[in-house]
């Protein structure tokens, strides 16, 4: 997953096209899809997600801002899974080696069942694992914390833990933000096998019950998002409003109902618990 760049109000997500390079054929991985939601930057971002459809290596990405992301991942099998966010350093650099210590991502805080490790390949930065088998047609909850500290900002991720009944703080990376707390907010999906078969096989999930909270306190429902894709050649995504959600397709037998730059508009529902 490539990084999310704000120009002039216009969001314009850089993703691998699914297509390996050097080949003309037909597309490898299935077209990522994406929901960008509107609202004013914020100190707190809550989301929820419900999986409807997984294949392996897929990311449900729920709660993205114009730092880092935060969501779910189906590894190599419907048991290996894991919830991963993801911090980056400033720069386009792709070299985590090569970034000068005082430029790098700080870890603050990591849970004791988490891993911290960085990361390159599409940028560079610091992300955290938890390993958690969630499951297909369960809502789970996230939430993300950022606190302005000068040219530095901290950004705190929670994770809420059904099976335990309680909010878990997975880790604290703080970044050369210059300023920013939370702003640029948007979902996704993104199938990163790319072995041809996988674009072939469907993924769905329904984002939903998102919130931002203002550096005054004030809480905003996030109830509009603009449905985007990647270049990747092929039609067969979907975005639309599902109950109180927004509906994301990708692959397989996904028909393309509502075209690319939908706006999507859903009514707001309870507002989250969230003391954290």
């Amino acid at each position: 997953m490539k990084r999310i760049l704000l120009t002039s109000h216009i969001f314009m997500l850089i993703l691998c096209a699914g297509i390996i390079p050097g080949r003309t054929d037909e597309p490898q991985a299935a077209r990522s899809v994406h929901l960008f939601y509107k609202a004013p930057e914020a100190t707190v971002f809550y989301n929820e997600v419900t999986v409807l459809e997984a294949q392996n290596s897929s990311y449900f990405q729920v709660c993205g801002f114009s730092h880092g992301y935060f969501g779910i991942q189906q590894l190599q099998s419907p048991e290996d899974k894991v919830v991963l966010f993801s911090v980056w350093d400033p720069g386009t650099q792709n070299d985590p080696n090569g970034v000068a210590a005082e430029h790098r991502v700080n870890v603050l805080y990591q849970d004791s069942q988490v891993e911290v490790k960085r990361f390159g390949g599409e940028g560079t930065g610091a992300q955290c694992f938890l390993h958690y088998t969630w499951k297909i047609g369960e809502t789970y909850k996230f939430a993300l914390r950022a606190e302005v500290k000068g040219a530095r900002t901290a950004y705190a991720a929670y994770f809420y833990r059904n099976d335990l009944k309680k909010w878990q703080h997975l880790a604290t990376f703080d970044t050369l933000a210059h300023g920013d707390a939370l702003k640029g907010y948007y979902s996704f999906i993104e199938d990163f096998r790319r072995d041809g078969q996988s674009a072939k096989e469907r993924r769905r999930a329904v984002y939903g019950n998102g919130w931002v909270q203002t550096k005054d306190g004030t809480w905003i429902a996030l109830t509009q998002a603009t449905f985007t894709a990647d270049q990747t050649p092929l039609n067969n995504i979907n975005a639309g409003v599902q109950g109180n959600g927004f509906l994301l397709a990708t692959g397989g037998s996904t028909k393309n109902i509502n075209p690319l730059y939908t706006v999507l508009k859903r009514d707001p529902v309870e507002l989250p618990v969230w003391e954290k």
